[in-house]
């Protein structure tokens, strides 16, 4: 099926996850997670309409933007490793994976601006899942304040694989809470406004309980081009 088919269907049920939960679509960015699919398949999906593309590794990044270059918002959206930032730090928007303080103090030496991050948040505790423990969230954005070129614009999470939808909506609600224990704090280098949480899976759970950016690949682009 072609991505702005596709697009149709997801941007529906968008729609009505909005409107179950009395919210604007405009609030919420849809990112494209192209990971694995090939650059055509990411260039149809900015031909679709699709402004924000996310990848979860450095080389599959930067093959990308050798074509599309600054066309669409990049979101880096994986784990990613000290030794890679330097690779990516000029080409994205935002970085959705800010865990731990090296990671931090590498952003800021590297970057040339502030750089909008999303402190990733393991709210679930799986030991499978990258991420800051939900306890340690709050001291650690704290410990950001030296690290001018640092903006942390945000949460994200991924929420437990499993068929038990209270359980996710569980999680989304947790993370939505710290993000409005993090915006009291009123931390200038933290305005923490967006709220990255919901996949091909769940994301409509997401919306409903606040998410301000889906990142949806397999639902949207497929999982090869």
């Amino acid at each position: 099926m072609r991505v702005i088919d596709k697009l149709k269907q997801i941007s529906q049920q968008i729609n009505e996850a909005c409107q179950n939960s009395h919210r604007n679509t405009d609030e919420v960015k849809l990112i494209a997670v192209t990971k694995y699919v090939s650059t055509e398949r990411a260039v149809e999906a900015l031909d679709a309409g699709i402004r924000h593309l996310g990848e979860n590794r450095d080389d599959g990044l930067l093959k990308k933007w050798e074509v599309l270059k600054d066309k669409p918002s990049w979101h880096y959206i994986g784990s990613l490793q000290t030794r890679k930032v330097k690779n990516i730090i000029d080409k994205v928007e935002y970085i959705h994976s800010l865990d731990r303080l090296s990671l931090a103090e590498e952003i800021n030496k590297r970057a040339k601006h502030k750089v909008k991050c999303l402190v990733q948040v393991n709210v679930s505790g799986e030991e499978s899942k990258h991420g800051i423990s939900y306890e340690e969230a709050i001291s650690f954005i704290e410990s950001l304040i030296p690290f001018e070129n640092i903006s942390v614009e945000g949460l994200m999470t991924m929420a437990p694989l499993t068929d038990d939808v209270q359980l996710i909506r569980d999680c989304f609600r947790k993370l939505k809470e710290l993000r409005d224990q993090v915006q009291a704090l009123h931390l200038p280098f933290a305005p923490c406004t967006e709220l990255s949480m919901g996949m091909s899976n769940d994301f409509t759970i997401a919306i409903e309980e606040g998410a301000t950016m889906v990142r949806i690949g397999t639902a949207l682009v497929g999982e090869d081009g």
